[in-house]
């Protein structure tokens, strides 16, 4: 189900976020998108429309989305910063041959480490890494 330009108005309006079209069409594109879009691919595919489009200023809305808990920063690899329209705590999987990422549901919420204790955890993250069906059938898991 897509979401619309006018839910994410509301929702920008609702969390204090000032407003602007470039703002707004980033948050449609990770709501829509939900492929975990590098600030990359959000600037490709948005230029198009906005010619006027910068990379700070996707950068810049990234970062307003992420303090006002509306989208999480996801890191799989080391190099590589990806965006996330689910906050709840949930799993990904990468496939390392399409490089596409698949959420899962994972009750993160029950880890129990005796290793942590006297920590505050900030944070819950799940990586795994592998190959997805679609790429295993059609012969693309050559990995070792």
């Amino acid at each position: 189900m897509k979401i619309t330009f006018r839910d994410l108005s509301k929702e920008l309006k609702n969390k204090n976020i000032r407003l602007s079209h470039q703002r707004l069409k980033v948050l449609e594109y990770v709501a829509n998108n939900r492929c975990h879009p590098t600030v990359e691919q959000i600037y490709i595919h948005l230029h198009k429309e906005i010619p006027t489009l910068s990379k700070t200023t996707v950068y810049n809305t990234l970062n307003a989305l992420i303090d006002a808990k509306m989208i999480k920063q996801i890191t799989i690899e080391d190099n590589e910063a990806r965006y996330d329209i689910n906050t709840e705590n949930h799993g990904h999987f990468k496939c390392e041959s399409c490089g596409f990422i698949y959420d899962f549901e994972i009750n993160i919420d029950s880890f129990d480490s005796k290793d942590l204790d006297g920590f505050k955890i900030l944070s819950k993250d799940v990586y795994f890494k592998g190959i997805c069906p679609k790429c295993i059938e059609q012969g693309n898991d050559n990995f070792n």
